[in-house]
């Protein structure tokens, strides 16, 4: 269906987009100014998942 995008730019797409929810999910803080246990976890798991977009498939560092 979207053969005309290329790989790389579905790459940049995956990693910009779990980078933004992983920033918010490491920042978001409640009314309280408590850090939600929830939050933190969905962050991380979204951290490693851009960082795993980044340094395997673009740049080719690690392979997994």
């Amino acid at each position: 269906m979207f053969d005309w995008i290329p790989e790389l730019v579905w790459n940049w797409i995956l990693v910009l987009g779990t980078g933004v929810i992983a920033y918010h999910g490491l920042t978001f803080r409640d009314e309280n100014g408590n850090r939600e246990f929830g939050h933190l976890l969905f962050g991380c798991i979204a951290l490693v998942f851009c960082m795993r977009f980044l340094f395997d498939d673009i740049l080719g560092i690690v392979e997994f």
